[in-house]
């Protein structure tokens, strides 16, 4: 199937936005895509903040959006917009990186006041960076998603519902991502 980019944008090592992309990786992966997980976190600062275009992790993270035919972007919420280390990260890729792929936006926050951010701090940067399809994305507030004590998670059932169908809808727009590209 199709190779999908996975991409946290919290800076937090307890990210409920790194554990639920992780846990919907599983679903992606069930339904035979390769799945590969970036936690913008761990680049190095002085690569991302200096800006260094020719340090080897910025090398190794634009190649694997290059690589990839969809992208889950996950990010909390902060100040009403997607992470600085996220908007630190997609300025340091090429200005179409995402051009011809498939995206999935997703967003966490602590409150529904943050709900527009996904439409209108978020989708926005990844249309400029050329994106052939933006699939519906989901906001889900923070106290949806339960962390046990092993480090794993449970979401709560409605917001387990409509994150299964966004990614089922994103799972299929990358089965026929091939289709339209040799279609035109």
């Amino acid at each position: 199937m199709a190779t999908v980019l996975s991409v946290s944008g919290s800076p937090s090592v307890s990210s409920r936005t790194a554990k639920l992309l992780r846990h919907l990786d599983t679903r992606l992966a069930a339904q035979g895509h390769e799945v590969i997980p970036l936690d913008v976190r761990t680049i190095p600062a002085e690569a991302l903040l200096g800006a260094d275009f020719k340090h080897p992790a910025i090398v190794e993270a634009t190649e694997l959006f290059a690589r990839a035919d969809g992208v889950v972007i996950g990010t909390p919420v902060y100040k009403a917009a997607y992470s600085g280390v996220l908007k630190a990260l997609l300025d340091l890729l090429p200005q179409y990186a995402l051009t011809g792929k498939t995206v999935l936006p997703l967003v966490t926050g602590g409150s529904t006041a943050h709900v527009l951010a996904l439409d209108y701090a978020l989708r926005p940067v990844l249309n400029s960076m050329g994106a052939a399809h933006i699939v519906q994305g989901w906001f889900t507030l923070d106290k949806d998603i339960i962390t046990g004590e092993d480090g794993g998670i449970t979401v709560a059932p409605a917001t387990a519902e409509a994150l299964t169908h966004v990614v089922d809808q994103f799972s299929a727009a990358l089965g026929s991502a091939p289709l339209l590209a040799a279609a035109g």
